[in-house]
């Protein structure tokens, strides 16, 4: 057992903080025992990393990310979708076959997300068994809890990055096989592209694979109006993008949607009986001229909803700026809307990056007694006087005027993490 003293702030719930100034937080073989202001006489002798007058807020959990992508993270976002995927996206994507490649940029990817505070990631891979397998490998020893997903895709792709049905089949059941018990924080997650890139056989057969071992799923919905656009012209038998994956058996409680930004009402509720997460990236979204998420009707229609970088579309790897971005984007909802689709609140965004998106990984995001100890210590000393402002108010400054060098600490499942090499 040990303890993490600091000013303990976290959301058990999106609609406040909690708050345990100068106060224990303790911990038994990775899982929280408690927050205690005093150390009560059986923990005394227990082991206490004290951080002073250090924020310590729980890990941040990163819903979307290419991992491939992360090399050409800030290029090309004068694009649109379709034309950035074909010009940046699908000639970078097809390097990561080359093992030497894809461990030396996704080793680069894990210095960033530990350096940021990500310690939960759902993770893109490519097409290649064996980058994917190399991608698992790096994230495993640099301490981070995945899902690494091997991408699928058997049409309208280009020729130099495409697979048949049957090979993308037989290849990701191989690597599932090989994969779903070798490591305990990072685990395989079944990975169709998008639907113009799916045929009906292939994410079918992936609905298969997913229920016969068990594995969670994600993909994108409704990003940019000419991919809908597109999807309607494909599938001229379904009434909405949401409905074909329906139709495919894709959408469970386990399953990730990413970008939701063009959802009709009856796609919202259809996602909501589902049970489904919705993976919000807004600047991904601002980037590529997608539009801009309603995250406030999903939420009101209890749908799950976690936050996403979605690197590369995304220019920000910390999902601390996601939040300030998701509470950026909300506010022009809400003016564009005559001001009747309520802002999120800083403890909805908060949430949404910590627990709102762990609970897609278990127990993760909060310091509820039972939670994994997923967490980072926060020295904001030198983002203004702290003696004049409360916890809340610092953990905002630093969400909206702090960067990694204010993360002093990480810990996953109550393991200190040091910087992957």
């Amino acid at each position: 057992m040990k303890a993490l003293k600091g000013n303990i702030i976290f959301t058990a719930s999106s609609e406040k903080f909690e708050v345990y100034e100068n106060s224990y937080l303790v911990e038994s073989e990775g899982t929280i025992v408690g927050i205690f202001k005093e150390l009560p006489s059986h923990l005394k002798g227990i082991e206490v990393d004290n951080f002073g007058d250090s924020l310590i807020i729980p890990g941040f959990v990163d819903m979307h990310l290419h991992a491939p992508q992360f090399q050409n993270m800030g290029l090309g976002l004068d694009e649109e979708l379709l034309q950035w995927l074909e010009k940046y996206t699908f000639p970078e994507e097809a390097k990561y076959s080359n093992e030497q490649y894809a461990k030396r940029l996704y080793t680069n990817l894990a210095k960033e997300l530990w350096r940021n505070g990500t310690t939960r990631v759902s993770l893109f891979s490519s097409i290649h068994r064996n980058g994917t397998e190399i991608l698992m490998d790096v994230v495993s020893r640099a301490g981070i809890g995945a899902f690494v997903g091997k991408v699928n895709m058997d049409r309208n792709s280009p020729d130099f990055y495409v697979e048949s049905t049957e090979e993308s089949l037989a290849s990701t059941e191989e690597w599932i096989l090989a994969t779903k018990d070798k490591y305990n924080l990072v685990k395989p997650i079944i990975t169709p592209r998008f639907v113009p890139a799916c045929s009906v056989k292939l994410m079918k057969g992936l609905a298969k694979l997913s229920e016969k071992y068990n594995l969670k799923m994600q993909s994108h919905l409704s990003e940019n109006e000419s991919e809908i656009q597109w999807v309607s012209e494909l599938h001229p038998e379904f009434g909405s993008y949401t409905e074909v994956y329906d139709g495919m058996n894709l959408l469970t409680e386990n399953t990730i949607m990413t970008h939701a930004v063009h959802n009709t009402p009856e796609e919202i509720e259809l996602l909501a009986k589902r049970n489904v997460f919705i993976a919000h990236c807004p600047n991904a979204n601002y980037n590529l001229s997608s539009g801009i998420m309603p995250a406030r009707k999903f939420l009101d229609a209890g749908i799950r909803v976690g936050l996403g970088t979605d690197i590369g579309a995304g220019h920000q790897i910390g999902i601390y700026k996601v939040m300030s971005r998701a509470v950026q984007s909300s506010k022009m909802n809400w003016l564009n809307s005559g001001k009747v689709e309520r802002c999120l609140t800083m403890s909805e965004a908060f949430y949404m990056g910590t627990k709102g998106g762990g609970e897609f990984f278990g127990k993760v995001g909060s310091f509820e007694s039972g939670y994994s100890l997923d967490a980072l210590v926060i020295d904001d000393e030198n983002l203004g006087d702290r003696d004049f402002r409360s916890i809340e108010e610092r953990l905002q400054r630093f969400i909206y005027c702090g960067d990694d060098r204010n993360i002093t600490k990480r810990y996953v499942a109550g393991k200190l993490l040091s910087e992957p090499v």
